[in-house]
């Protein structure tokens, strides 16, 4: 069977009502992503954009938030040692991972609680 899919334009994560400035703190200032103009259309919904590259992540904004505890996206990441340093400093909890022989991962929370998996490029 042929696949249709081409390739992942973006993952949504969900934040709480009025969380975008503590996003930027974590999303920009630790992860090192920048902030995306969003279409004028969506302002009033709230949320943010990020991208590196290819890779974006889109916050959207939930009433009833709950933090994704095991659906996450996974983030392949450079300088991985020297990320893991600023989410210390930041007083991120790093969660390491040794499931997967010879791939170098942590699991770490945003600051809302949801789960996010950092790969560390060189490992791949």
């Amino acid at each position: 069977m042929t696949s249709f899919v081409v390739g992942l334009d973006h993952v949504q994560v969900a934040i709480p009502v009025g969380g975008e400035v503590v996003a930027d703190g974590f999303y920009v200032d630790i992860l090192g992503f920048e902030m995306l103009e969003r279409p004028a259309a969506m302002a009033p919904r709230g949320g943010r954009w990020y991208g590196s590259g290819p890779v974006q992540v889109h916050l959207g904004v939930e009433e009833d938030f709950r933090p994704a505890k095991k659906a996450h996206p996974a983030l392949v990441v450079r300088e991985f040692t020297t990320l893991c340093g600023r989410l210390t400093d930041a007083g991120v909890e790093i969660r390491e991972s040794h499931d997967i022989p010879g791939v170098v991962r942590v699991h770490v929370s945003d600051p809302f609680g949801n789960r996010l998996e950092l790969i560390d490029a060189d490992s791949l």
